[in-house]
């Protein structure tokens, strides 16, 4: 089993990655919070796959554990949802020595972390995360929120996790189309923090392609984890480097919430916003040439649906102004000064930046 440790000021949490690793769940969250009860919330699709093989781990390891699927999907991140998650933990009789079980992607854990932040002002969380995007990104470094109708993930707070427990086998049942949003996130990490990591990823490209090769998944979910580890423990509040973790996701955000959260799946917004803000990045000067069109090559190379030709610049810039991220000032993106060099600049006239790449990617 590989572990890597989220260090945080006088406190922390342990990644636990292993093929296999969700029958052995019982004995690990026993370890990570002795709860008295525990409520997994999962979705439906994830339920009917691994519900009830994780609600025998649980009590086989003497916890008293029950299980809420909610709908699957990002429209499942909403007040309405909350609202019947706080009636469910109610009626469950969980208590403040109680913990909450995320089983899902990062639907899921955003929303059962605001839940477990929130119910009797905060109680005890794990993360068991099922597709790719959330093992190597969102269920690392204690985000949780839900969506507002003017813009994704407005709502929310910091609440860690005791213990996140990663099985990459589970991977071998996600749907391509997931899988690939995921690996959106996983280059995202070589362009901001580690040229080597994307360099390995170049070359190892075409078996990453298929989950069933354990080695190189656990590989790489392993390296995504110790680099988002690293950041967070520098800045667990997103007040400065953490923010670099945004790269690609002020655009991605807007083209989810334009298109209503029907047509793209976040990785694959964001992988458009990553390659707007190489682009972004290139043409202020700051990226070279060549590291563009080593970026821009491999990027291409993703299957996503392209951005309608009905969204123009000024749309788009629209909903970006209403993004966690601006400030005072302005807008701020993510931009690379060369692969694995990410900073944050506040661009002028990004509409109109944005109106051009649009016109040269289409």
């Amino acid at each position: 089993m590989k572990t890597v440790n989220v260090r945080l000021p006088g406190r922390g949490y342990p990644i636990l990655i292993q093929a296999g690793s969700l029958d052995d769940a019982g004995r690990r969250v026993r370890r990570a919070c002795a709860p008295d009860r525990l409520f997994i919330i999962t979705d439906a699709t994830v339920g009917s796959l691994y519900g009830d093989r994780l609600l025998d781990a649980f009590r086989r390891s003497g916890i008293t554990a029950s299980l809420h699927a909610v709908p699957a999907g990002e429209n499942s991140k909403s007040w309405r949802i909350l609202q019947d998650l706080y009636t469910r933990l109610i009626e469950s009789g969980l208590t403040r020595d109680s913990c909450v079980a995320a089983l899902g992607g990062g639907v899921v854990g955003d929303l059962a972390g605001f839940a477990a932040a929130t119910y009797l002002r905060g109680i005890a969380w794990v993360q068991i995360p099922t597709t790719l995007l959330a093992q190597v990104d969102s269920s690392v470094g204690g985000k949780t929120g839900i969506n507002h109708e003017l813009g994704k993930n407005l709502i929310g707070s910091f609440h860690q996790p005791r213990l996140v427990l990663m099985d990459p086998s589970v991977l071998t049942t996600l749907e391509k189309r997931e899988y690939w949003a995921g690996m959106s996130e996983v280059v995202k990490y070589g362009l901001i923090r580690s040229e080597p990591f994307f360099a390995w990823l170049e070359s190892k490209w075409e078996g990453l392609g298929d989950p069933a090769n354990a080695g190189l998944i656990e590989q790489m979910v392993t390296v995504c984890c110790r680099i988002k580890a690293d950041v967070v423990r520098r800045d667990e509040k997103e007040s400065g480097l953490r923010r670099i973790l945004n790269f690609g996701h002020t655009l991605g955000h807007a083209l989810e919430s334009a298109t209503e959260y029907g047509l793209f799946r976040h990785g694959e917004a964001v992988l458009h916003g990553m390659r707007f803000a190489a682009w972004l990045s290139m043409k202020r000067e700051h990226l070279k040439p060549d590291a563009y069109q080593r970026i821009d090559d491999l990027l291409k190379r993703f299957p996503a649906p392209p951005v309608p030709n009905g969204l123009d610049g000024a749309t788009l810039y629209e909903h970006m102004r209403t993004d966690k991220k601006r400030t005072g000032q302005g807008l701020r993106f993510i931009l690379l000064k060369g692969i694995g060099k990410a900073f944050t600049e506040i661009p002028d006239h990004p509409a109109r930046h944005l109106e051009e790449w649009l016109t040269n990617a289409r």
